[in-house]
């Protein structure tokens, strides 16, 4: 097995991104990687991988232009009126204020499909009132990790539908016909485990007061230049601008519903802003330039990670991996979806996306599912959940790098200790044992 195509290339993926090789280095190489130890000469596997990344072009395509709407809406002021609301309502409120910023985040995957983007803009003038009521930014963090996985696994909506829908695209394209209602039943476990893990974590992990940390030197930000910058941001009266904002919204998430397609989704989204003068038509560069430097990355993920999939199809040596596991754990469901699992937690942790993960682990693994008889909705959960795992605690994941960019602006939020070790603890963990009881319930 050792010296299969398949498992050096992924190994090599997985030690590149571990030692903080960007991710797009570590796809190029692996997949060549691959190519290159199955025989095929290294110009032949760059010309299959580049062919490949077609495949999640729509996938692509759709992050960026959310990425753009992500900053028209942005530029609207709208988010400030919510960030005035909170600091009114929710002072002295330690639990629910938590509470709400998981649901909150849950909106931006969803309802108001803005990804990490609302992070910057909605914490760093709460920070002040986090340490007044000595609220546990572990507790935040896990929170926000909560709203940014919770809906793209449970939710066939937004990012939701994007996810679910790479699940059916890729198991399709593998052999295994399924639909996107069976992929979402098929995620209901794993959504459960999420909840598992943001209830023990707000209940009772992260429930006691925490004294904020002092931080010396030119990170610090004082309370009073923080109080400052929450008065500053000033007070927004609701206007005809964010009525139109919010009408931007609902064309966004109907037209996406309607034609299940995200691109005209975010399009119809898009152009709502620009009609109403919401956003000038002159800015159209700026808006355009920073959305794809918000979502440019993951785009171009997933589309050299479809490209590697395709390569190590070509290798020919998918069919000998499939042999060799199913030598090791024969025909047992219970062994097969513990390595499954277990594999989808190294790659995830490593490249820090698990949307570019899908692609890989049903070209590795539906054909053991068709060889051993695994049930469609059964595989569309280990695939799900072996990609959500590691998303959490990840350093290089979205779902870590966002709630860090918020909590840490005054400098006392530890990325690894703070983020990434609380969220992988409270998640990983029910989401393992979740996707495992799946096998035996579908």
């Amino acid at each position: 097995m050792f010296t299969n195509a398949v498992v050096i290339s992924v190994i090599v993926m997985v030690v590149l991104s571990l030692i903080r090789i960007n991710v797009l280095f570590a796809l190029i190489i692996a997949a060549l990687t691959a190519g290159v130890v199955s025989g095929m000469g290294i110009v032949e596997s760059a010309s299959i991988m580049i062919g490949g990344m077609g495949g999640q072009s729509e996938t692509a395509l759709s992050y960026i232009l959310l990425g753009i709407f992500a900053v028209m809406i942005g530029m609207s002021g709208i988010t400030q009126i919510l960030v005035n609301k909170m600091l009114a309502v929710f002072s002295g409120r330690k639990l629910v204020l938590v509470f709400s910023i998981a649901i909150i985040a849950c909106f931006s995957q969803n309802v108001i499909p803005v990804h990490i983007a609302f992070i910057p803009i909605l914490i760093p003038p709460l920070l002040v009132l986090f340490d007044e009521i000595k609220l546990d930014r572990r507790a935040v963090a896990s929170a926000l990790t909560f709203g940014l996985k919770f809906p793209y696994i449970t939710i066939p909506i937004g990012f939701g539908f994007i996810f679910q829908d790479i699940v059916v695209d890729e198991m399709n394209a593998n052999g295994i016909d399924i639909t996107l209602g069976q992929v979402t039943k098929a995620m209901m476990l794993p959504g459960a485990a999420m909840i598992v893990g943001l209830l023990f974590a707000l209940l009772i992990t992260y429930r006691k007061d925490r004294a904020p940390k002092e931080v010396e030197g030119d990170q610090k930000l004082t309370d009073i230049d923080m109080a400052e910058s929450i008065t500053g941001v000033k007070k927004v009266s609701f206007n005809l601008g964010h009525l139109f904002t919010i009408l931007a919204i609902i064309a966004a998430l109907v037209i996406q519903i309607v034609t299940e397609s995200l691109v005209l989704g975010a399009l119809a989204g898009i152009i709502v802003m620009f009609a109403t003068r919401v956003v000038e038509f002159y800015k159209g560069d700026k808006v355009v330039n920073e959305g794809i430097g918000m979502m440019g990355m993951i785009a171009f993920v997933m589309l050299i990670a479809s490209g590697y999939a395709s390569v190590l199809k070509e290798t020919g040596h998918i069919d000998e991996l499939v042999k060799a596991t199913i030598g090791i754990v024969g025909d047992s469901h219970f062994l097969i979806g513990l390595f499954l699992l277990l594999v989808g937690l190294l790659i995830t942790m490593g490249i820090g996306t698990s949307f570019g993960t899908i692609p890989i682990l049903a070209a590795l693994y539906v054909p053991i599912f068709i060889e051993t008889g695994i049930s469609p909705i059964a595989g569309a959960a280990l695939i799900g959940t072996a990609a959500a795992l590691g998303d959490a605690g990840s350093p290089a994941s979205d779902s870590t790098l966002g709630p860090t960019s918020g909590l840490n602006a005054d400098g006392k939020h530890h990325h690894i200790w703070d983020t990434c070790v609380p969220t992988f603890l409270h998640y990983n963990i029910p989401l393992f044992l979740f996707g495992l009881l799946a096998v035996f319930i579908f």
